[in-house]
């Protein structure tokens, strides 16, 4: 990248021009979560199933007594052997937020379809401690549009973030968040839901490479990630985060 080298008094020029423009996109960002608050309900009328290492769960179950809940739809198929890089990369910003989110009245969860055992031999494999639930045997990941059958590809177009896509751009397991709500009487609603790149702003590395000098510095979509163990200097932190 070729970058002019000015003087301070014209680079305080450019960077409050780009001041201004920072602060009409926080004003949208803003606006943007009045109305996502805004947005009407839906009653969740199935029953769903989750396997979870402390027993089989209901949806109602994985909120864990608190009123709101957050799932993230985490790719990682029955027949995989491993969960989505993508995916992966997401999930290590999610530790930390657990006893904020709690606090605050609401539980975070990531659902996949792979069988628990899988899961959890990921899941120890990778060092996460956020719950993470197998919706395995269960419509759920169907329902909310992430998991697609072989008979859902076969098709020309395909339903997904809100609209149909190619085939082509589709896979048996695509990204995705969405929001429950249950009231007092046990009742569940469905709130939100976001595909695709809407749930990239839980990837804080992201917002700090958006911040870095040469950026994201990718040749496509998070062309750089790795799962956090199979960078070439992974035991060197993994040693260096022990001492």
């Amino acid at each position: 990248m070729q970058h002019a080298v000015v003087s301070r008094e014209e680079w305080l020029e450019a960077r409050r021009a780009l001041l201004l423009k920072e602060k009409e996109e926080t004003r949208l960002r803003d606006r943007n979560r009045a109305e996502r608050e805004a947005l009407p309900w839906v009653r969740v009328d199935r029953d769903y199933s989750f396997d979870t290492p402390e027993g089989q769960k209901s949806l109602s179950d994985l909120f864990a007594g608190r009123s709101q809940l957050v799932v993230y739809h985490f790719m990682f198929g029955p027949d995989w052997d491993a969960g989505c890089v993508g995916c992966s990369f997401l999930a290590d910003h999610l530790d930390g937020t657990l006893a904020h989110l709690n606090h605050h009245g609401v539980t975070l969860t990531a659902v996949s379809q792979a069988p628990l055992a899988k899961i959890e031999a990921y899941r120890r494999r990778m060092g996460w401690t956020f719950p993470w639930a197998s919706s395995h045997g269960s419509d759920f990941n169907f329902d909310y549009h992430v998991s697609f059958t072989k008979e859902d590809l076969a098709k020309e177009k395909v339903v997904y973030n809100f609209t149909a896509i190619d085939r082509a751009d589709a896979h048996d397991e695509l990204p995705g968040l969405s929001a429950f709500y249950r009231n007092a009487e046990g009742e569940v609603f469905h709130t939100y839901s976001t595909y695709a790149r809407g749930s990239e702003e839980l990837i804080g590395t992201l917002m700090i490479l958006d911040r870095a000098p040469l950026g994201r510095n990718e040749d496509s979509t998070m062309h750089f990630v790795k799962r956090h163990d199979e960078y070439e200097d992974a035991p060197k932190l993994a040693a260096a985060c022990c001492h």
